[in-house]
């Protein structure tokens, strides 16, 4: 393999796992507060897509502002999402809270079939991020280097967030010890709002630049990235931040280079990129079931 095609390769691993992470995220930040998978969190990255596709071929509105519309929407409908199919059912046994997150997950995909229909749609080309771009012989678009950098600065707001202001003090309290963080006057409906708001949000900020990378748009669109977002946060310790980060980076760099070593092997090894995320999840339950940040504890029944 040439430098410059392996240069080329990590650049678009860079980016895949960038698109990665900001999934991962918003699954390990509602389990470390809820002890929930919401499995309905790759339908609402497909629905982020469909608004800023609407927005745009529609309403002929402006990219940003429709990106920023698009995510405005899904945040809003991640909050209403929690209170009206996980908020009732919080003081149930957690098999019951489980189901009503796949039914979620089912309604929304048929939803979006009915509503938006099953016809692939080609998502607009924006060219402020459709430019190619030559460095030292390394040719890519210019949406591959940028969705790195957006990553980048949205987890550096989201550490701000979680680590500096008063939300984010009560987050990690409610994720440590739920019942004490209410004794202590958090209001803990507020909090899980908020949370269950940051994750549609970076959900929202991967859609969109998911439709840019890769513009077919079909209602089952978010169903694999889902569960491979979903194994990226197991991946990297589930409930920890940094090990989601690290879990996208570990699959999206994986499944770059299986396609970048097919092409000097004598077998074709691309149609199992998709195989690799599950090898690695069942390694990783089988080596280290806590995840690679992650710490082992004992479930409470």
């Amino acid at each position: 393999m040439s430098l410059n095609i392996f240069m080329q390769q990590l650049v678009n691993a860079a980016s895949l796992g960038s698109l990665y992470a900001l999934l991962a995220i918003g699954y390990t930040m509602v389990y470390g507060i809820l002890r929930l998978i919401n499995f309905a969190h790759g339908d609402i990255f497909m629905l982020s897509t469909y608004i800023a596709f609407y927005a745009m071929t529609s309403f002929l509105l402006p990219w940003y502002i429709s990106f920023a519309i698009a995510i405005i929407l899904t945040i809003l409908f991640g909050i209403l999402l929690e209170r009206g199919a996980y908020r009732p059912l919080r003081n149930s046994p957690r098999i019951s809270i489980m189901i009503s997150a796949i039914a979620a997950s089912f309604l929304i995909e048929n939803l979006a079939i009915v509503i938006f229909g099953g016809r692939p749609k080609a998502f607009p080309s924006v060219p402020a991020f459709s430019k190619i771009i030559s460095i030292s012989g390394v040719s890519t678009s210019s949406i591959s280097v940028i969705i790195p950098i957006v990553t980048f600065i949205v987890l550096i707001l989201l550490g701000y967030i979680v680590n500096q202001t008063k939300m984010g003090m009560a987050m990690r309290a409610v994720s440590k010890d739920y019942e004490a963080a209410r004794l202590m006057g958090i209001n803990v409906n507020t909090v899980i709002s908020f949370t269950f708001g940051i994750g549609s949000g970076l959900a929202a900020i991967g859609g969109v630049m998911w439709g840019l990378k890769y513009p077919q748009l079909i209602p089952l669109m978010g169903l694999m990235p889902g569960l491979k977002c979903f194994i990226a946060a197991v991946v990297g310790g589930i409930g920890d931040i940094k090990g989601a980060v690290i879990g996208g980076f570990i699959l999206g760099f994986g499944e770059i280079m299986i396609v970048a070593v097919s092409a000097f092997l004598p077998y074709d090894l691309s149609g199992y990129r998709d195989a690799f995320a599950f090898v690695l999840l069942i390694a990783i339950l089988l080596l280290k079931p806590s995840g690679i940040m992650g710490k082992s504890s004992v479930e409470k029944v």
